[in-house]
């Protein structure tokens, strides 16, 4: 079965987020996308301690789709570098996974 993905990646405010999100889903790069509320983030860039208010996405995938996935957060996200970790989930409800799946399954075009 191919692998599944929690991709991980901030984003600076909720207009980002939700776009962001909307285009993943509907270029099936992701099945879903989890729009997590605000948190605050502690960060040493370019030598100075920043913070910052960002809103996290959850973003389920597969490894067969990482590449395209991290270069459509890279071209929409305003940080020179932005977070973006895949973690393989090891373990998880079979259904739900098989789902993930077949909806990051590219169409064919028959």
């Amino acid at each position: 079965m191919e692998q599944a993905l929690i991709v991980l990646t901030n984003v600076p405010d909720a207009e980002l987020a939700r776009s962001l999100a909307q285009t993943l889903v509907e270029r099936r790069l992701a099945a879903c996308v989890n729009i997590m509320p605000a948190i605050q983030s502690v960060y040493r860039w370019q030598g100075v301690v920043e913070h910052a208010t960002e809103l996290t996405l959850m973003i389920k995938s597969t490894q067969a789709r990482y590449v395209e996935l991290e270069a459509a957060i890279v071209e929409v996200h305003p940080y020179d570098v932005p977070e973006v970790i895949a973690l393989p989930i090891a373990a998880g409800l079979p259904a739900y996974l098989n789902w993930i799946v077949a909806e990051t399954g590219k169409e064919l075009n028959v």
